[in-house]
């Protein structure tokens, strides 16, 4: 039951994220750019920043791929890069956590904390859940400059998801 909900909460992260762009796209480069009093700044930082977390968890979890070396990385200048990126990013999410057993949801990882050089091992489930708790958290400040700016914000409930396509098989 418990990896039936994370597999919830990844495709609804992917749903949401295609959503955010889409609107993100309307933004004027300047927009996209500019300082919008975000934790990352601007929309552009944010949405990396976003990635640049998924990339650095998957490796802690997986042990393969790359990820940036601070939380304020630029990973991509380009909008259309960092979309490629995401959608890829949400891809192997949801695709990683097909392939876990059930056991494997409930059980524990092991990773090298590189700040401070640390082996550390934790629970799947509690990590699993801040990775998607805390996409929820900065795509609301996404949402947020994008009402700020004038732009039309989509909609990004979960309920909303759950009567897509692509979210029904979760209800």
């Amino acid at each position: 039951m418990m990896k039936q909900h994370f597999l919830m909460l990844a495709a609804y992260n992917g749903w949401a994220n295609k959503q955010l762009f889409d609107a993100v796209a309307a933004l004027t480069e300047s927009e996209y750019r500019q300082d919008a009093g975000l934790h990352y700044k601007s929309v552009h930082a944010t949405l990396n920043h976003l990635l640049g977390n998924d990339r650095l968890w998957m490796k802690r979890f997986t042990g393969e791929g790359d990820h940036p070396k601070t939380p304020d990385a630029i990973l991509y200048l380009a909008l259309s890069d960092l979309r490629a990126a995401r959608l890829q990013e949400d891809t192997r999410i949801l695709e990683w956590l097909e392939g876990l057993s059930p056991a494997e949801v409930s059980g524990r990882f092991v990773f090298l904390n590189m700040s401070d050089m640390r082996t550390i091992s934790q629970r799947l489930a509690p990590a699993l859940a801040h990775i998607f708790n805390h996409q929820t958290h900065y795509r609301g400040q996404v949402h947020a400059a994008l009402t700020m700016l004038k732009h039309t914000a989509p909609e990004l409930d979960m309920m909303i998801f759950q009567k897509s396509e692509s979210g029904r098989r979760f209800v």
